[in-house]
């Protein structure tokens, strides 16, 4: 299970929005190529997510704040919410995407530009990961927390580089 973000323009969202089939073609391409516009932070995904929270970090800016599909008001792990999951058309791994408005990401960008490794991981014992059971486990050393902290410059980079163009950024997980 891998944590992935597209920048797209604001014109680009709205067709996203539109037309998830179409935004995965073009997650798909960006990806593939290798493009700037696509970044990911393989298996490290959970383990930002929880030391950011753990930070008090305002923009969910791993798995996104604002959702493409209106989910049904069941129970998260009912059955009618895996048939409506297996319903969708698109196919973006670990249920549907969602995004970050070019507003998050500039703020996303600026609570990052003064954040450094060392201040991610400051004090974190590991088994607060594994008591969370932050994936992908199993948290057993410090060695592992650096690994996870290791990704946060090239995540400062991408969301500079967003919110210097405005752009939103799309999340998901495969």
């Amino acid at each position: 299970m891998n944590g992935n973000w597209l920048r797209v323009s604001p014109d680009q969202l709205e067709q996203a929005r539109a037309d998830l089939n179409w935004a995965y073609e073009l997650a798909m391409t960006e990806r593939d190529g290798d493009s700037e516009r696509w970044a990911g932070t393989d298996k490290a995904w959970n383990a930002l997510d929880f030391l950011l929270d753990r930070l008090g970090f305002e923009i969910p800016l791993v798995l996104g704040a604002e959702s493409f599909v209106e989910f049904p008001d069941v129970e998260p792990d009912s059955e009618e919410m895996f048939d409506f999951l297996e319903n969708l058309e698109d196919d973006w791994g670990y249920g549907p995407p969602s995004y970050l408005t070019p507003a998050q990401v500039a703020t996303a960008a600026s609570q990052l530009a003064a954040l450094t490794e060392d201040d991610l991981i400051r004090g974190v014992d590991p088994q607060e990961l594994k008591r969370a059971d932050v994936y992908p486990g199993p948290w057993e050393s410090p060695d592992e927390l650096v690994w996870a902290a290791h990704y946060l410059p090239d995540v400062r980079n991408f969301f500079a580089a967003a919110a210097r163009d405005g752009d939103a950024v799309i999340c998901w997980l495969d």
